[in-house]
């Protein structure tokens, strides 16, 4: 599994990606489900991620997670078994907060363009798609305002990693 690097913390975030497969063993023969596995590892992580300032001092990170797992474990047991998903009333999460999430991407996305191409892009997305006033909006020709707009749909599916002939539907 391929793990973001963040620069202000790289060396810790490289540590904690080489946790988790340990992790994940750990959590498997203690859970009864994969599903219940992996939110323990998820648990963890972000637990001592949160503390990464303390978790940093730490000379045997990979003992001190485990041991962060089997306390959670073991906090999790004294609780009442949790309610299978296919009977709960209602979604744990919201459907809409992936749409949400996607859309705060594509924002930033969208900032990271150069000027002149997010300026068109914004006003696509308000809803002006006609080439020509776009480029009477802009006081920019029909021609470039095609091309910028190209440039830019094309930095928009790299930054967010969508395959150049996937439609925008994907994102989501």
């Amino acid at each position: 599994m391929p793990c973001p690097s963040l620069p202000t913390h790289a060396p810790l975030t490289e540590a904690f990606c080489d946790l988790s497969g340990d992790l994940m063993r750990l959590a498997r023969r203690l859970a009864r489900s994969e599903a219940e596995a992996q939110d323990l590892v998820q648990e963890v992580l972000l637990r001592l991620w949160r503390r990464r300032a303390e978790v940093a001092e730490v000379d045997d990170l990979r003992a001190y997670a485990r041991t962060s797992l089997r306390n959670l474990y073991r906090q999790g047991l004294r609780r009442l078994p949790m309610e299978a998903l296919e009977d709960c009333a209602s979604p744990a999460v919201d459907p809409a907060v992936f749409g949400a999430l996607a859309l705060r991407d594509v924002a930033g996305a969208i900032e990271r363009l150069p000027a002149d191409q997010a300026r068109l892009i914004r006003l696509v997305a308000s809803g002006e798609t006609s080439p020509a006033v776009l480029s009477a909006l802009t006081g920019v020709p029909k021609g470039t305002v095609m091309s910028r707009l190209a440039r830019a749909r094309a930095a928009l599916r790299g930054d967010m990693g969508i395959a150049p002939d996937a439609p925008v539907s994907s994102l989501i």
